[in-house]
């Protein structure tokens, strides 16, 4: 295999950090540990930047490096399988199963939709509808392919207005990424920065606070960003002339009705998804853990006399690659913790900066991350313990330092494969889509907007919810 100018860079840069680190007179301040934590993290960095490797099989790689060479324990790494985060996204998932086979997703298009009557209504009802996905979907690859059939019934209404057509194309995955930070199951990376604030500080973020600091976020950014690409992408004869979309409309592309009186499974799927969204947001009254609540609506939505889809199809939904990646980066993260690593990385750095002033840096290095790092995951795996590190040292909050930069991260638009929603929308055989000089000329807008909304909420609105700016 012929490597690349890059790769070759790369592979240079991080082969003369790990010959740097094996001198012992060279950075006085490690201890062996950290030194074979920094070169393993430094080869998989390069190795995710670089390489067409899985990324999983890279983390794997990684956890089993630092086992064998003792840096953390055989229990660290599989222990990090059983961690609550990842039942939490396994039921989850499972949930997301049998909301998809029972038709509720396009019950609920079909009411919000047919309500518009112009091109800025259709634009965030279709946001709004996307928003609440966030809840019953876990993942964004998840929330795209339940998506896309609803944009296809949308575009066939649409196809003589192409514009209109490349405008929603735009708008799905933009507003899907950009939402998902209003759950903590809105994204694999959400539960990775869960994991590394637990193991580094001993603060934990439960789905209740998750939801109270993520879902103004959400809302804000999501109607925002439909705002940008509406006035991108359309030019103003585009938006004028009303919008009619019928039920029927959406019915022709749907193999579930999505009017009329409700099925008896769509009732209990719906009551049980009411039900467990309820109790994940009343965690505090009750005090059962959010893993638990997700199991036991996993169980029933399964089950032979009450569920909507048999167990086995929907593990089959469950993405087992991003689980395993998940639970291999939080035990990367121990190790970075644990050996000290991560606190050296960091020792160099100011400390005198404003935690204003330090947490625009945050986000600013986290919404530029996606042009590096394409996976999410990577991308939190490799950000959140510095910048918690980081924050410790500068005296600024490190829940919100962690917070901000995972916020940050959701932005990954700029290019057709910097995200997988935005991949999936850009190659639709027979629609008319958006170019990579759509995404350009978005990114230019809303690159700027989104990082300056999360330093907004960092600095002025988490602070009224309980995450002050400094410790």
């Amino acid at each position: 295999m012929t490597l690349t100018l890059r790769q070759t860079i790369l592979l240079c840069l991080a082969l003369s950090l790990c010959a740097l680190l094996v001198v012992p007179g060279n950075f006085p301040g490690l201890s062996g540990d950290a030194r074979l934590t920094l070169a393993v993290f430094a080869l998989a960095t390069c190795a995710w930047i670089g390489t067409p490797i899985d990324d999983t099989y890279i983390a794997l790689g990684a956890g089993l490096a630092l086992t064998a060479t003792g840096v953390i324990s055989s229990g660290t790494l599989f222990g990090t399988l059983g961690d609550e985060t990842v039942w939490l996204l396994i039921c989850a998932f499972v949930l997301a199963a049998a909301v998809a086979r029972s038709g509720l997703a396009g019950r609920a298009a079909a009411f919000l939709v047919s309500g518009a009557r112009s091109v800025r209504q259709l634009t965030h009802l279709t946001t709004a509808a996307l928003v609440v996905t966030a809840f019953a979907v876990p993942a964004t690859s998840g929330r795209a392919a339940l998506a896309l059939p609803v944009f296809l019934a949308l575009a066939k209404v649409l196809a003589d207005r192409k514009r209109l057509v490349v405008m929603l194309a735009l708008l799905f995955p933009t507003v899907i990424l950009l939402s998902a930070v209003a759950t903590l199951i809105g994204a694999g990376a959400h539960l990775i920065t869960v994991s590394v604030l637990w193991e580094s500080t001993g603060e934990r973020i439960g789905f209740t606070q998750w939801l109270l600091l993520g879902l103004p976020l959400a809302i804000a950014s999501s109607h925002l960003a439909a705002e940008a690409v509406l006035w991108t992408t359309t030019r103003r004869a585009d938006r004028k002339g009303p919008i009619h979309i019928t039920a029927d409309d959406i019915q022709a592309h749907s193999e579930q009705p999505v009017t009329g009186p409700w099925e008896p499974a769509e009732t209990r799927c719906a009551l049980l998804l009411a039900t467990v969204v309820g109790l994940w947001c009343s965690e505090p009254l009750h005090q059962v853990p959010p893993a638990v609540v997700a199991l036991i609506g996993a169980v029933v939505a399964s089950s032979p006399a009450l569920g909507t889809v048999r167990l086995k199809d929907a593990l089959k939904t469950v993405p087992w690659s991003l689980l395993l990646f998940m639970a291999a980066t939080m035990a990367m993260g121990v190790a970075l913790a644990d050996s000290g690593a991560a606190k050296w990385l960091v020792s160099g750095l100011p400390v005198d900066l404003s935690p204003w002033l330090f947490l625009a840096s945050v986000i600013a290095v986290s919404t530029a991350a996606h042009l590096v790092l394409q996976s999410r995951s990577a991308r939190s795996s490799v950000l959140v313990p510095l910048v918690v590190a980081a924050a410790v040292g500068a005296g600024v909050n490190p829940v919100a330092a962690a917070l901000a930069s995972t916020a940050a991260a959701g932005f990954c638009h700029t290019l057709p494969a910097s995200a997988k929603p935005v991949t999936l929308f850009a190659e639709i055989p027979g629609t008319p889509t958006y170019t990579p000089r759509d995404l350009l000329r978005l990114s230019a807008v809303l690159a700027p907007l989104t990082a300056a909304l999360v330093l907004l909420f960092a600095l002025a609105v988490w602070p009224l919810l309980g995450v002050p700016v400094v410790r």
